[in-house]
């Protein structure tokens, strides 16, 4: 059987919906800097101020853009790395805020995301990125990394003041894509020997022990909180329980650990990857009975909030592509032609842009995230398959 990733017609396919989700993002450039959250029609919906994660997204998926020859993803970099040089940086404590004019805390999760860019810029050429990075590995050095702990911490007042007593597998599992994207820009093994090392604490030693389910939410000391956030199932970036679509991310993360020439490569990493693939897959698909992957569950791995978000497919795309490459088992070539199937149907749009969420009926809602407003993970759904 002939893999989808080496069909022509399927890889053309991939690269017109690339061109079509950048075309939509396009319409989020603010001219006061940052991007505007899109509405479903591509209008920017009012009251929504640019945000550093996003604007940062926004540089990475241009990036990704401009690699692959699509017109208008020039555009679109050079006014996300402008806006993170400018609208969004601190200049009287240094780092990035992550709304504009107002105080609020620092966070790991954005700033991680600043080294993601600044990485993707460099290596299409970008003529600011380089010195952005520098300005990203000062502040991981100086303020996020622990040496200690080997992981990140968290978040910080306005003036780096008063670290947060949490420490959360998200920003660690973005820090992890980061030092990945660090370190293949710099060719700095350092990057990934603190990747190795953040994916040791928390798949091989925390998911492993909790059957590849992956608990997001610790203690300053890294002590488990398994019922943090119960009552806010609903949380964008703190919900209670595992996630599906953080754990389809970590595989990928791990398997680009693997691959790596910049540190060693311990089996584990690919036994991660696939169990960590094969719980959220096998044993999460349409767990309530509609198709699909649920946001969150319990720790007894029954559905707690069941919105369906585009991200956990688009992830699973990812991955199941670079497993299909790696291991050739023509498990994970059925599992990417199912999640395809399933975006289409459910997902994307007549114009090849992406609904961001679903309700019960499987019909387009916006109850953790209104309008469209990012098309990092849609972006890579598409890009990574061609790169994979």
């Amino acid at each position: 059987m002939t893999s989808w990733l080496d069909t022509p017609t399927h890889r053309e396919w991939l690269g017109r919906g690339l061109a079509d989700v950048l075309r939509f993002a396009m319409g989020s450039i603010r001219r006061e800097g940052g991007f505007h959250h899109l509405a479903a029609d591509g209008t920017p919906l009012p009251g929504r101020a640019p945000l550093l994660f996003l604007t940062a997204r926004m540089a990475y998926t241009a990036a990704t853009g401009v690699r692959h020859g699509i017109p208008g993803s020039g555009e679109l970099l050079e006014h996300a790395v402008t806006s993170l040089t400018g609208l969004h940086a601190d200049p009287v404590h240094g780092g990035w805020l992550t709304e504009p004019g107002v105080e609020t805390r620092k966070s790991t999760y954005d700033h991680v995301h600043v080294g993601l860019a600044a990485s993707a810029a460099l290596g299409v050429g970008h003529p600011g990125a380089a010195s952005l990075l520098e300005q990203v590995v000062e502040v991981v050095d100086s303020r996020l990394w622990d040496p200690d702990t080997e992981t990140l911490r968290e978040s910080f007042a306005p003036d780096w003041s008063d670290p947060e007593d949490y420490r959360g597998a998200n920003a660690n599992m973005h820090g992890v894509e980061a030092f990945l994207a660090m370190g293949r820009a710099t060719g700095d093994a350092v990057w990934h020997r603190r990747a190795l090392a953040v994916a040791e604490r928390l798949v091989d030693g925390s998911a492993r022990a909790h059957g590849w389910l992956l608990p997001e939410h610790y203690t300053a000391a890294w002590e488990e909180l398994p019922e943090y956030n119960r009552e806010e199932p609903m949380h964008p970036f703190r919900p209670y329980g595992a996630t599906f679509g953080h754990s389809l991310e970590w595989a990928r993360f791990l398997l680009q650990l693997e691959s790596s020439p910049l540190v060693g490569s311990p089996a584990w990493l690919l036994e991660g990857a696939e169990a960590l693939a094969r719980r959220a897959l096998d044993g999460g698909w349409a767990l309530d009975g509609r198709p699909g992957l649920v946001y969150t569950v319990g720790w007894d791995g029954e559905p707690v909030a069941d919105v369906r978000l585009h991200w956990p497919v688009c992830e699973g795309i990812q991955l199941s592509a670079s497993l299909a490459r790696r291991t050739g088992d023509a498990h994970w070539e059925g599992w990417y032609r199912r999640l395809w199937d399933h975006a289409v149907r459910y997902f994307v749009d007549e114009r090849g842009t992406w609904r961001n969420e679903l309700d019960a009926d499987m019909h387009e809602a916006g109850r953790i995230w209104p309008g469209r407003p990012d098309v990092y993970h849609c972006g890579g759904a598409l890009a990574g398959p061609l790169e994979a």
